[in-house]
């Protein structure tokens, strides 16, 4: 009897993402934006499904193995999901305090059209080096400036683009990052040396992002002065807007320098604009709870953190803007990141993740090769395994001996998979950053995929850079020259 193959082939292993592509053409083509409310969940379980019987059947992996490698990726964003609630009611009470309308009443006044893009990109890019946390930025002040931004006329995929540039800039070389802290440990590169060396890549990737939005800025059709103070005046109208309550996002600042975890950060931040709230906006709370007692403002207030809320403005557009979900609008997205780690953990049980891998591993012969395959791994990862975690963890390992034998110093490789996996993780709509920022922005990850300019340059320039050989050196033990 012919004994069963270890682990499938390449061209085997690629058959649940390929089933996973048709089912979510057809998903999308059907439902629309509805997909997400269920369709796309059981395309990542039929995929799962397929993975597994392939696996069984196909090469004898037992089924346990398959069961424990999906509890453990589960296990692995048990905190992302944890965050992500947190983050649903953080949105809703900034928004019903009259955080995010200040934000927006003066942003619209302080910031011009013109250079309101490349400002947004700025600002993320800032707050996200000082944070290390894309997802806490784009949660705060990204979604202040999509209100900014639709003021002025822009559209949500440049305004969704301009903020995702800017917030995975930061969280690529920030030292408070815990993507970048992954990719120097995996990889065994000093955290600061490996900071430096991205910034080869990182900095022109963002320069040519900048100038795009710039000229963007300045081509594209904006809202008139009359439409813009009409917008301001709509949310002065429905707000008490104060300057006091620029409290909460400064305080929320101080915690996140202070390195206070973000769990922590983001429930004391809720909880302060919690009481901002009762005490700026309390009509717009007896309003919501239909009385002035105190069971019902308390019900309306519990309510707010978990459920969808709306208040008529003096527009739709306002209105729907200042509209809220709370925690519950997080649970279809948290739904998809469970299925998402499902059928990851399955191809990493059956094989399936490493059968690929070595297909990229065989193309590193040379310089371009080596860092092109890195990237081309990294991205497919990012697919497969619908996490930037465990993408940078396996992408680091595959290709940690291939750069040592061939002298290469460990910081290319950490460079390579930071420019290959953190800021293309976004880029996906079932991987959990694509999700989640789609999510929290309201904006579809292909809506905003063709504007987040720096997400997809950023591999690219590594590859071009690499083809230059500019600041890469050969050594013959492997170990780091700075």
């Amino acid at each position: 009897m012919k004994k069963k193959q270890a682990y499938p082939k390449p061209l085997v292993s690629v058959i649940p993402i390929l089933s996973l592509i048709a089912l979510l053409f057809f998903t999308i083509k059907n439902f629309g934006a509805d997909a997400l409310s269920g369709a796309s969940q059981v395309c990542l379980l039929v995929a799962t499904a397929i993975c597994s019987a392939i696996g069984i059947l196909g090469y004898g992996i037992k089924w346990k193995d398959i069961e424990h490698a999906i509890i453990n990726n589960i296990a692995g964003v048990s905190s992302a999901i944890i965050i992500l609630l947190i983050i649903g009611a953080l949105s809703a009470i900034w928004m019903l305090s009259g955080v995010v309308p200040t934000l927006i009443y003066y942003g619209v006044q302080l910031i011009h059209p013109n250079l309101f893009l490349a400002s947004c990109c700025v600002i993320c890019a800032i707050v996200s080096v000082m944070t290390g946390s894309s997802w806490t930025t784009i949660a705060t002040i990204g979604i202040a400036l999509m209100g900014i931004g639709k003021a002025q006329g822009f559209g949500d995929g440049w305004i969704a683009g301009a903020i995702i540039s800017g917030a995975y800039f930061g969280d690529k070389v920030s030292p408070l990052s815990d993507t970048t802290v992954l990719a120097s440990s995996v990889t065994d590169t000093p955290l600061f040396s490996h900071i430096r060396y991205l910034m080869i890549t990182t900095v022109p990737s963002l320069f040519i992002a900048l100038l795009i939005f710039t000229i963007a800025g300045f081509s594209h059709d904006r809202g008139t002065s009359a439409e813009m103070a009409a917008f301001a005046s709509g949310l002065g109208e429905r707000f008490n807007v104060s300057l006091w309550l620029v409290i909460v996002p400064v305080v929320t600042g101080i915690m996140i320098a202070a390195k206070i975890p973000s769990i922590i950060t983001l429930f004391l931040s809720t909880a302060l604009a919690t009481v901002f709230m009762l005490v700026f906006q309390v009509d717009n709370v007896y309003e919501m709870a239909g009385g002035e007692s105190l069971e019902v403002v308390f019900k309306t207030t519990m309510e707010a953190m978990f459920t969808s809320t709306s208040l008529q403005a003096s527009s739709q557009g306002l209105t729907d803007l200042i509209a809220t979900r709370g925690m519950g609008g997080m649970l279809n997205t948290i739904w998809l990141i469970i299925c998402a780690m499902c059928l990851g953990g399955a191809m990493t049980a059956c094989g399936m993740v490493a059968s690929i891998a070595k297909t990229f591993v065989g193309l590193a012969n040379r310089l371009v090769g080596m860092v092109a395959s890195t990237v081309g791994a990294g991205l497919f990862l990012n697919i497969v395994t619908a996490d930037q975690y465990i993408s940078i963890v396996l992408t680091g390992n595959i290709f940690k001996d291939i750069y040592r034998d061939n002298g290469y110093e460990s910081k290319l490789l950490s460079r390579t998979t930071e420019d290959a996996v953190t800021v293309t993780s976004v880029l996906i709509p079932w991987n959990t950053c694509g999700m989640t920022q789609a999510t929290i922005l309201g904006v579809p990850t292909l809506v905003y995929l063709p504007y987040a300019f720096f997400n997809y340059i950023s591999p690219l320039m590594s590859i071009f850079v690499a083809s230059l050989g500019f600041k890469i050196h050969r050594n013959c033990t492997g170990k780091i020259q700075d």
